[in-house]
């Protein structure tokens, strides 16, 4: 069983900044993709961003490019998500996503494409 931690949420005025982590272990588990997703009260789940590594990329959803940088360390089975220029509209829990593969571009964007989640961390940006 692989388990997944977020960390680094929290309270922040707007156009402030946060780093949020996620460690996933267990076992013998290596990411080959990780992703964030976040979800708003009162709305559906979204995709944020995905690294990939062997052949390393990185892709955004719109509403953050330029915004929000993902990074990771797949020999720590690490993500994380630099998060800058914060927007109320941003505000949402903040859920980490991996997988043992190496997703393809068309399937980063669904939840389902991934089968290992964490509990989320609740980003909260207001002054």
């Amino acid at each position: 069983q692989v388990n997944v931690v977020e960390s680094g949420g929290g309270l922040v005025q707007p156009g402030g900044s946060l780093k949020l982590s996620c460690v996933a272990s267990g076992g013998t588990f290596s990411m080959l993709t990780g992703a964030w997703f976040r979800q708003a009260p009162g709305k559906e789940r979204e995709f944020v961003a995905a690294v990939r590594w062997s052949g390393s990329s990185t892709h955004y959803a719109d509403s953050v490019k330029g915004r929000f940088t993902i990074s990771g360390d797949r020999a720590k089975n690490t993500v994380y998500l630099q998060m800058n220029t914060l927007k109320p509209e941003d505000t949402a829990v903040y859920f980490c996503a991996v997988h043992s593969r190496r997703i393809i571009v068309s399937a980063l964007w669904s939840g389902t494409s991934y089968n290992y989640w964490g509990q989320g961390t609740q980003v909260t940006v207001s002054s």
